[in-house]
């Protein structure tokens, strides 16, 4: 398996870069130079309104299996003028912590008006938009939409991303037919190149076989 690995990382070319990482993980850049990355959670316009623990850069870090087939997705746009554009891959359980220490102060609403306008906060974990264990944690989720190719603004999926509520359920009904047209590609793209859907979240993606099922890692996003 390791022998496997490492041929596929000389191929790419970044076996320098993978070297700072864990054994299996890598910098998607090094694999899809051209993918648009925006980390929510490295800046403060996220549900929480300040940077999340362990996001010490935009640098987005995947499992090597995950970034491969993120690529065929990727290069499977490019024919239809599209990209993608990632909001969050790995996500070490630090900043899964620091949710969790977030939600204990009820009190503390900031950005509840802009991600979570019609859900109490006490329910976000027990309606399960928020987990104290993520899958982001094990390296092979990734949070994600499609953008036009050329303009580079994102296609309209009915809700922004990281909004909690029915609106980005992928069963949501009350959006117009091009909005689920746009939810329709991207799920039927993300399924071809082997992901599987989080239902109440149109956005959000895990590797099928994921090589560390187990394994909540905690290295810093630098």
């Amino acid at each position: 398996m390791m022998n496997k690995k490492y041929l596929i990382i000389v191929l790419f070319g970044f076996i320098n870069t993978f070297a700072q990482l864990p054994e299996g993980f890598v910098y998607v850049k090094d694999i899809i130079p051209d993918i648009d990355v925006e980390l929510r959670y490295y800046t403060s316009n996220n549900f929480i309104g300040i940077p999340i623990e362990g996001y010490k850069t935009n640098n987005l870090i995947l499992t090597l299996e995950t970034a491969i087939a993120l690529n065929l997705v990727h290069k499977a746009l490019e024919q239809q003028n599209l990209c993608l554009r990632v909001y969050d891959g790995f996500r070490p359980q630090r900043a899964v912590n620091h949710f969790v220490k977030w939600s204990i102060n009820l009190n503390d609403t900031l950005n509840k008006h802009i991600f979570y306008p019609n859900v109490k906060k006490r329910f976000l974990f027990s309606e399960g938009y928020i987990a104290s264990k993520s899958g982001h944690s094990r390296g092979s989720t990734v949070d994600l939409t499609i953008i036009d190719g050329n303009s580079g603004i994102p296609l309209d999926m009915g809700s922004p991303y990281d909004l909690f509520g029915e609106e980005s359920w992928i069963a949501y009904e009350e959006i117009s037919k091009k909005q689920k047209a746009n939810r329709q590609l991207l799920q039927e793209i993300m399924l071809k190149y082997g992901f599987r859907n989080y239902p109440k979240e149109w956005w959000h993606f895990t590797l099928r076989g994921e090589p560390f099922p187990d394994t909540y890692f905690d290295f810093l996003i630098k």
